[in-house]
């Protein structure tokens, strides 16, 4: 098991992180993944002192992150930053014809990691963003989005981080139940899909201790 005593775990993200959080409640993690591995943590390691915090916010994209970095992580002082982006940046190109290049989410993305690692030396994790086909428009998406999931592959390896191929788990997961079970709007988790992030989030940890068939 990874995380420490006194550990102050920080959720970064979009609204797949956010999840309906309350933005004036500090402690309030939302009704999605970032609740469900807290909550799970919590009973099973009753006697570690570990705080959760959620700082995801819907609509963001990585440059979003950038701008907001100081205040939404630096500041929280975490020693494990969860970072879950990525979406956002090719949802633009295709709503509002504002897409975002791959150069621009890598520089982005490797200047809130180098912030993290330079001021904080935090433990990162690093999830990438997914998509299911279905609907043909979402299938189209996998242009734009896997050149940015080799991004975050790559940065991973280059800033030593925990990785959740989550692009993966979800295509996995598809051939088990149809896509929508799992999100369905080929983006945005059903509950069934949080606790499936939330599941792979604690084995990634080394925190769950639920048994796999």
């Amino acid at each position: 098991m990874l995380l420490e005593d006194n550990a102050i775990v920080l959720f970064q993200g979009d609204s797949v992180t956010d999840a309906g959080r309350d933005y004036t409640d500090e402690t309030d993690l939302g009704r999605g993944y970032p609740m469900m591995a807290a909550s799970y943590f919590s009973a099973t390691y009753p006697e570690k002192d570990v705080k959760f915090i959620n700082k995801g916010i819907s609509g963001n994209r990585v440059r979003d992150l950038k701008d907001r970095w100081k205040t939404d992580c630096i500041d929280c002082n975490p020693t494990w930053v969860s970072i879950l982006i990525g979406i956002n940046d090719c949802w633009r190109r295709y709503d509002s014809n504002d897409p975002t290049p791959k150069e621009k989410f890598e520089a982005d993305y490797r200047c809130i990691l180098q912030q993290t690692s330079d001021q904080l030396h935090a433990k990162l994790i690093l999830c990438e963003p997914f998509v299911l086909p279905v609907s043909e428009d979402r299938e189209a998406w996998r242009e734009d989005l896997d050149p940015k999931i080799s991004v975050v592959r790559k940065l991973a390896v280059e800033f030593n981080a925990i990785f959740l191929p989550l692009d993966g788990i979800f295509a996995q997961a598809a051939a088990k139940r149809e896509a929508n079970f799992w999100l369905p709007d080929g983006v945005h988790p059903s509950l069934a899909g949080h606790a499936l992030i939330a599941k792979n989030w604690l084995q990634a940890v080394e925190a769950l201790l639920i048994k796999e068939d």
